[in-house]
C-alpha cells in the first residue's frame, strides 16, 4: 500500500512540476499529429477528454490512465477526412488481465498527407513524393485503490518525407481520480514526454508536450455531463502578435491592448469546455459539443464572425456496434469531419457474452 501511494505521489508531481515548463509552442516540433483527437468523440468535444472513465478505450489516447476493466477486448476504429486531402486514423484495442489487474490498449495512429511534386530550387518538376507518419502505442493502467488509477503510454514514432525520415520515442503519464460515491471526476496527464533518436537531417527537433488537468460532472437532474480541461500548461503565454499587423487608430498609431484583457484571453487560450448529453436508458444517443479558445484565437479573422473553435457530434449504439461522428470547426473554410465505430471484439464476432 506505501509503494502505491509513493507511486501516485511521484505521478502527480511529475504532472504538475514536469521539467520543461518554460517549453514554447510556436518552435519547431516534430510528430505533432500524435495531439490530433484519437476519435470523433474528443474531435466533437474540443479536442480534449482527460478526466471520464468509461468504455471507449480510444480515451487512453489522451490519457492513459482511463483504461479500466470496461475496456476489455473493446475494439475502435476511426477515420479523420482532414483538409487538403489528408487522411488521418487511429485504432485501437484494449484487455483486461485480471490476475494483475492491469488494464492494456495498443493502438495503430497514422497521417497520410498524400502525393507532392517534387521540384527543384528552379522550379523545375523532378516527378513525385509521398509524406506520411505513424505511430504504434501500448499502454497499461491499474487501479491502485477505489478512487486513483495511473497509467503509462510508451509510443514508436516513424515518419517518412520523401527519402527522408525520422524515429523517435515517446511516452504519456496519467493520473484518474473518481469518488464513487460522487458523480464527479478529475484527470491529469503529461502528454508526450521523448526525444527524436534519428533526425531527418543533422539537427534533432522536440518532441511538443502537453501537460493537461480535467474535471468532469454529471448532472443530477438532467442527463449531461459537462468537463473543463486545461490543456498546454507547459507555458503559460500562448497568444502571439505579428509585429506586421498590429491594431492602429486612424492616425497610424499602434494601440496597446490592455493588459487585464490580454491576460484574460491568454487565459482562456489554456481552457477546453465541452458537454455531452446522455439519452436512453443506456446512454444509446449522445449529443455532443464543445469549446476551444485556443482554436479560435489563432485561427478566426479578424472583422469576420465565424464558428472557429467549436465542434460538435453525436454517438449512436445500435446493437453490438457504437458509431461516433465529430467535427471540428477550424475557421472559414470549414472543419473536419470524422467518422468511427466502437465495438467488443469477441461479443462481435464470436458471439460471447
Amino acid at each position: 500500500m506505501k509503494k502505491t501511494k509513493g507511486l501516485a505521489i511521484i505521478v502527480c508531481l511529475a504532472l504538475l512540476f514536469p521539467c520543461e515548463i518554460f517549453a514554447q509552442l510556436g518552435v519547431a516540433k516534430v510528430f505533432d499529429f500524435v495531439h490530433l483527437p484519437a476519435n470523433p468523440r474528443l474531435t466533437a468535444m474540443g479536442g480534449s477528454l482527460v478526466s471520464v472513465q468509461d468504455d471507449d478505450v480510444a480515451l487512453a489516447a489522451i490519457n492513459p490512465a482511463l483504461l479500466n476493466k470496461t475496456s476489455h477486448n473493446q475494439l475502435s476504429i476511426n477515420h479523420e477526412f482532414h483538409f487538403a486531402g489528408i487522411n488521418y486514423g487511429y485504432t485501437s484495442y484494449g484487455y483486461h488481465l485480471d490476475s494483475l489487474g492491469l488494464s492494456l490498449h495498443a493502438s495503430a495512429q497514422y497521417v497520410d498527407y498524400g502525393e507532392f511534386v517534387r521540384a527543384d530550387i528552379f522550379g523545375q518538376r523532378q516527378g513525385n513524393f509521398d509524406a506520411s507518419e505513424v505511430a504504434f502505442t501500448i499502454g497499461a493502467a491499474k487501479q491502485i485503490n477505489q478512487r486513483i488509477s495511473l497509467g503509462i503510454n510508451v509510443r514508436a514514432l516513424n515518419a517518412s518525407y520523401a527519402e527522408y525520415g525520422s524515429f523517435a520515442l515517446s511516452t504519456d503519464l496519467g493520473v484518474h481520480y473518481r469518488n464513487p460515491e460522487k458523480s464527479y471526476e478529475f484527470g491529469a496527464v503529461w502528454k508526450n514526454i521523448g526525444t527524436q533518436l534519428s533526425p531527418f537531417y543533422e539537427t534533432k527537433d522536440d518532441l511538443r508536450q502537453d501537460i493537461q488537468i480535467g474535471f468532469s460532472n454529471e448532472l443530477k437532474y438532467l442527463p449531461f455531463r459537462y468537463s473543463i480541461i486545461a490543456h498546454n500548461l507547459q507555458q503559460w503565454n500562448l497568444r502571439y502578435s505579428d509585429p506586421a499587423n498590429l491594431p492602429t487608430d486612424i492616425f497610424g498609431n499602434v494601440i496597446e491592448e490592455r493588459p487585464f484583457i490580454v491576460s484574460l484571453d491568454n487565459f482562456f487560450r489554456h481552457i477546453i469546455i465541452n458537454g455531452e448529453f446522455l439519452l436512453g436508458k443506456r446512454d444509446q444517443i449522445r449529443l455532443r459539443v464543445g469549446y476551444n479558445h485556443l482554436r479560435k484565437g489563432e485561427l478566426s479573422v479578424e472583422s469576420l464572425n465565424s464558428l472557429a473553435g467549436f465542434s460538435f457530434g453525436f454517438g449512436i449504439n445500435i446493437k453490438k456496434i457504437k458509431i461516433d461522428y465529430g467535427v471540428a470547426l477550424y475557421h472559414l473554410e470549414g472543419g473536419t469531419n470524422h467518422l468511427g465505430i466502437r465495438m467488443n471484439f469477441v461479443d462481435m464476432f464470436f458471439n460471447r457474452v
